[in-house]
């Protein structure tokens, strides 16, 4: 059974979700005004996978019989100076999430919750993979620095990033 701390914490992680899909999309905003398309698509990919993971943490929660629980959240930041600005608050914000993936692991684990223990790991290994994607975002960023036809490429190849959802996604009672 899920004990009411780690209910509150997923709860609380759902709406951080919601909350993170919001910040991608005044990213996205920034892109669009910015007239780079494929950056505009990376944020779109970003922002299905954010509520993907929103809906995975609210699945779960209704498959236990848990309460689930939507608040509001804080305006998100709008205005940027470049694309290397917004893949730097990005990756601090990725971070920031993985800390609370972390934190949820723990009090799964102080609880003994083996079926959350299971969902759990799945995120774990997916803010990796958010983390170096942001990770390796910067570092082409750094790399163009003020080259206009190197930021026109990197839009290009951007442009070709696509949302597929993962089918091997545990669920309660479920394994990888």
């Amino acid at each position: 059974m899920l004990s009411k701390r780690l209910e509150k914490a997923i709860n609380d992680q759902i709406n951080f979700e919601y909350y993170s899909a919001n910040i991608y999309l005044a990213m996205e905003a920034y892109f669009a005004k910015q007239n780079l398309n494929g950056f505009v698509n990376f944020f779109k990919v970003q922002i299905q996978e954010e509520n993907f993971h929103a809906s995975k943490f609210f699945d779960y929660l209704n498959q236990v019989g848990a309460n689930i629980t939507i608040k509001g959240f804080p305006d998100p930041k709008n205005d940027y100076k470049s694309p290397l600005e917004v893949f730097e608050a990005a990756l601090k914000h990725e971070q920031i999430v993985t800390s609370r993936i972390n934190n949820l692991m723990s009090i799964a684990n102080e609880d003994k919750d083996f079926a959350s223990i299971a969902l759990l790991q799945w995120f774990v290994n997916e803010q990796v993979e958010e983390e170096d994607t942001f990770n390796n975002a910067i570092q082409t960023l750094k790399r163009i620095g003020d080259n206009p036809a190197a930021l026109y490429l990197y839009d290009q190849e951007l442009s070709s990033r696509t949302f597929v959802p993962p089918t091997n996604t545990p669920s309660a009672g479920q394994n990888q």
